[in-house]
């Protein structure tokens, strides 16, 4: 009887958010992610609304929650299978989907330890590069390192005839504390990210050199540099590169007047302050350089300088003394995209100021509050910012002027830029047979899919 294998994608096809896609074989199958829809792609019907009981197990490539966030929904749908991920995937995955429960979901304390138990009862953590049959189906995985956050993956799977690779999200290379990903030895059929498929990020000396500029215009002004981020990934990145920075500047003659010694960190995410604890602990996954940092007896996630605000009033506390001071501070808030938490507070408070500077790292959905900023703000680097107007952004329905000068460094985005995903592709020999196009918005996969045709002429290369 001929092996029929179909590929099906339950999300990430119309823009970046909702990963959720299937590989079966002969009637059975496995989901690679069960993500959320977010910005303009949310949707207020989270049911799961695909046929669930051929499935025989899920494999989380990454917590981020536009890869998770649906997985209480697809428990509730009556899903009984193995959930497999990477062994720190499995330490951190249940802090996230904990924090996404009460936002969410629910704020039953009761339904959500049930749901997290069910959860933990049905982790099966696997290590890097080893083989895992998958029960009463015809495939195989193997999850190898995606340099997108600690503990991502991309799943080689095998079926008796084709192997087919989903990549997850992947990270670019020289990322801070992380190993980089390497491209699989073959494959049949790539399930390729294009987030930032018509992109090419900052190298890494260039993208620190910007943060020093950005950090530095806080220090010169006694204003506060508001840094927008993930909890997980970005948050810990940022305060590997800051630790960096001030050890190499605090006391360089070449740089009088400017006080990076008395400049303070603020991380203000409970849920940040969580992973970042959780990502010392995971200190062996950790790349040779940041291990050299802890050998030399530093402390790059943990340093004299940062302060952890974790109750709503010393929150409420923290953006009102930052509003009135005029000592540097950096601020890492969530959420990344600024559609709420607690970065909002600080916005509001700090935008109108001139003193003042946002800086993105990462990606910024359409219609979110973050793209505005980004398109309407003055952005610091361009000549024409001392004159330009500058526009607005709603928040809670208010809006706010934007006088504070807006960074951008794509290069501290956990994705890969175009370059990489190219490079990612390219280096698989043979070539696949067939590249599919996902999580990105319609421009960076036609751009990408243009690039990819150019350079694997025998390759079909499409977009669901």
């Amino acid at each position: 009887m001929k092996q029929q294998t179909v590929i099906l994608h339950h999300g990430a096809v119309q823009g970046v958010t909702g990963s959720c896609h299937e590989l079966q074989i002969n009637g059975t199958g496995i989901l690679i992610d069960c993500g959320l829809f977010q910005g303009k792609e949310q949707r207020d019907d989270l049911a799961i609304d695909f046929a669930i009981d051929h499935i025989k197990a899920l494999v989380i490539t990454h917590v981020h929650i536009d890869h998770t966030g649906r997985l209480p929904y697809l428990l509730m749908a009556g899903f009984k299978g193995p959930i497999y991920c990477s062994q720190p995937t499995a330490l951190l995955l249940p802090a996230m989907l904990e924090d996404a429960l009460k936002i969410g979901f629910t704020r039953n304390k009761k339904l959500i330890n049930k749901v997290l138990k069910l959860l933990k009862s049905r982790l099966r953590p696997l290590p890097y590069n080893e083989w895992q049959s998958i029960a009463n189906t015809e495939i195989e995985i193997r999850l190898q390192r995606a340099g997108h956050i600690l503990g991502s993956a991309y799943v080689e799977c095998t079926t008796p005839h084709q192997r087919v690779v989903f990549s997850g999200d992947l990270g670019a290379p020289h990322s801070p504390l992380l190993m980089a990903p390497i491209s699989p030895e073959c494959c049949d059929v790539l399930v390729l990210e294009s987030t930032y498929g018509d992109k090419i990020h900052d190298n890494r000396a260039d993208r620190r050199l910007r943060l020093k500029e950005a950090i530095e215009h806080a220090l010169a002004d006694g204003g506060t540099l508001l840094i927008p981020a993930f909890s997980l990934g970005r948050t810990q990145d940022l305060l590997y590169e800051i630790e960096g920075l001030i050890s190499e500047f605090a006391n360089d003659a070449a740089a009088p007047g400017l006080p990076w010694q008395e400049l303070e960190v603020v991380v203000d995410s409970p849920l940040a302050a969580n992973f970042t604890r959780l990502y010392r602990k995971l200190k062996p996954y950790w790349n040779n350089e940041a291990k050299a940092r802890l050998q030399a007896g530093r402390h790059p996630l943990s340093f004299q300088q940062v302060t952890v605000v974790n109750s709503h009033q010393d929150h409420i506390k923290a953006v009102q003394y930052l509003a009135n001071t005029h000592k540097p501070f950096i601020v890492l808030a969530g959420s990344g995209m600024c559609t709420g938490g607690r970065v909002v507070n600080y916005l509001k408070a700090l935008l109108e100021d001139s003193r003042n500077d946002v800086l993105f790292v990462g990606y910024q959905a359409e219609g979110t509050p973050g793209r505005d900023i980004l398109e309407y703000g003055p952005h610091f680097s361009a000549p024409q910012a001392a004159t330009q107007k500058a526009g607005w952004v709603a928040l809670d329905g208010t809006r706010y002027t934007i006088n504070a000068k807006v960074h951008q460094v794509s290069g501290y985005s956990a994705h890969a830029g175009q370059d990489d995903l190219i490079r990612f592709a390219t280096d698989i020999t043979p070539a696949p047979k067939q590249i599919r196009l996902i999580h990105g918005e319609h421009n960076a996969k036609a751009t990408l899919q243009q690039k990819l045709t150019a350079a694997l002429p025998n390759t079909e290369v499409l977009i669901p």
